[in-house]
Parts: C-alpha cells; structure tokens; sequence
C-alpha cells in the first residue's frame, strides 16, 4: 500500500510539473516570439527588399510556431486533466470508500491543467492575429510602394 502511495503522489507530482512546467514554457516561448517580432517588424525596411516573397518570408518567420503553441495548448491541459482524473479514480477505487470530499478536490486539482492550458492558448491566438496583422500591413506598404515605383 505505501509503495502504490507514492506511486500515486510521483504521478500527481509529475503531472504538476511535467504539464504546467510544459505550458509555462509554451507561453515563455510565445512571448518571446511575439516581443521579437513585433521588434522586427518595428525595424524592417522595405526598400531593402527587391521581391515581395522575401520580405514575406523575413515577416512570416516564428510566427507559425506562436500558432502551433496557440493550437496545441489547450490539448497538453486536457492530457493534464484526463490523468489527473485517472490518479483521482485511481486513488477513490484503492481506498475503497467514496468520499465526496477526496474526489471534488481530486477533481479541482485536475481541471487546473485545463484551466492553464487554455490560459496559454487564448494570449498565443491574440498575439498570433495581431502578427498577421502587423505582415499584412507591412506587405501593403510594400506592394505600394512597388506601385509608385512602377508609376
């Protein structure tokens, strides 16, 4: 019994870590992304760029990988919630007795990996709009400026 005990609060312990540590990296990464490009974007000039599809690629950069932690966020807390829900019933059906107690706390403790991971998400899809935002602009500036070039 005392070995499934700390089996059981090993799992709790790498859940916490291994999912929340997870996506508080994901949203280090995205902020960091975004303050660069927003950098970049502040810094670009357009009349160092001969073809459209260069500078795109330049504006573009990292910014799928802000999408992909925006997308994919909400998931990592879902795993987060399903296995702290399994350690819950885990923990409930080993003891043999239901206390309501155990599993409302069991549960509140598993639905925090949810609650995160969409914490993550929404700020990653709102700095990711507001970069394809920021290429839109810039990638109008220059097809007008082309146009006046070519006036």
């Amino acid at each position: 019994m005392i070995e499934a005990d700390n089996l059981l609060l090993y799992a709790e312990e790498a859940l916490d870590y291994g999912v929340m540590g997870t996506l508080i990296l994901m949203s280090i990464v995205t902020l960091w992304l975004f303050i660069e490009r927003m950098m970049f974007y502040s810094s670009v000039r357009i009349e160092d760029y001969s073809h459209r599809d260069e500078l795109e690629l330049d504006l573009t950069d990292n910014i799928s990988v802000i999408s992909a932690i925006g997308t994919n966020a909400p998931y990592i807390g879902l795993l987060g919630t399903v296995v702290g829900i399994m350690i819950t019933f885990y923990t409930l059906g080993d003891a043999g007795a239901v206390d309501a107690k155990k599993i409302m706390v069991g549960l509140a403790l598993a639905l925090k990996a949810t609650a995160m991971g969409l914490v993550v998400a929404m700020p990653a899809i709102v700095t990711y709009t507001i970069s394809l935002r920021r290429v839109e602009r810039i990638l109008t500036r220059f097809d007008v400026a082309q146009d006046k070039k070519a006036s």
